[in-house]
């Protein structure tokens, strides 16, 4: 999910990082530009239609690539997902079970909501169920948008599973948790025994959000091109520069 102001501002790094491990990556934007590309939805800008923006756009994904996929997730432009995680995840997962995934907040309806920032997987058979619904249902506008299509969901008997680890650890976050000062601003009480406390972090963490690019393009390398010597099964032999005469 991105916006025409944001496409070569954030969507495009997005691009350029952790999109590139999914079979498919659509980008949802206000009007269909042919030239990133984005997918024609139509819809008003503004966070306030961020709720038709998103039924919109699973109802296109639906009509157009529903037998190409048995999971299908939504994220914003701010979010990065380390997608092997997901897999992993999700290879213990029924998708023809009607169940969305994400990170849960228990309120505003019996079994909670997950949030829209860090991003949330549906199943097949949960987009089956949300592109067949009745008429005039769960196609307002205005308000939370994460609310909204967990209150549609929930009416249609899809359910919110559980993605904690066996631990009882999150996997998706709402902030992008180590990589920030954010994670200081939230929690001051936490020092000086920081990293004492983050045993509430997955080792198997899926999403982050509120990520800035240069955040991106910076666990792209820690995460896939950094090695530690000695750490890994195959070293790569570092090559001789050639001397300059």
């Amino acid at each position: 999910m991105t916006s025409e102001k944001n496409l070569y501002t954030k969507a495009v790094h997005v691009r350029a990082t952790w999109t590139r491990r999914f079979n498919k990556v659509l980008f949802a934007s206000e009007h269909k530009n042919a030239g990133f590309p984005t997918i024609d939805i139509n819809v008003k800008p503004g966070r306030a239609h961020l709720t038709m923006k998103t039924t919109t756009t699973f109802d296109y994904v639906y009509k157009h690539h529903y037998n190409e996929a048995d999971w299908f997730m939504k994220a914003d432009d701010d979010t990065y997902d380390f997608v092997e995680n997901l897999r992993y995840f999700l290879s213990s997962q029924n998708a023809s079970e009607p169940v969305y995934f994400g990170y849960k907040y228990m309120h505003q309806m019996k079994q909670g909501y997950n949030g829209g920032g860090p991003g949330y997987v549906v199943s097949r058979e949960a987009l089956r169920r949300f592109a067949a619904r009745e008429k005039g249902l769960c196609d307002d506008d205005f308000g939370p948008e994460d609310i909204k299509f967990g209150r549609c969901l929930e009416m249609l008997g899809v359910k919110n599973g559980n993605t904690r680890d066996s631990l009882d650890r999150r996997r998706f976050h709402i902030i992008p948790v180590i990589l920030s000062h954010r994670l200081l601003e939230h929690w001051k009480g936490w020092r000086p025994s920081l990293l004492q406390k983050l045993d509430w972090l997955s080792t198997y963490t899926i999403s982050l959000h509120k990520l800035e690019p240069y955040q991106m393009y910076a666990i792209e390398y820690l995460v896939y091109h950094l090695k530690t010597y000695g750490t890994t099964r195959s070293f790569e032999k570092e090559r001789t520069p050639t001397r300059r005469n």
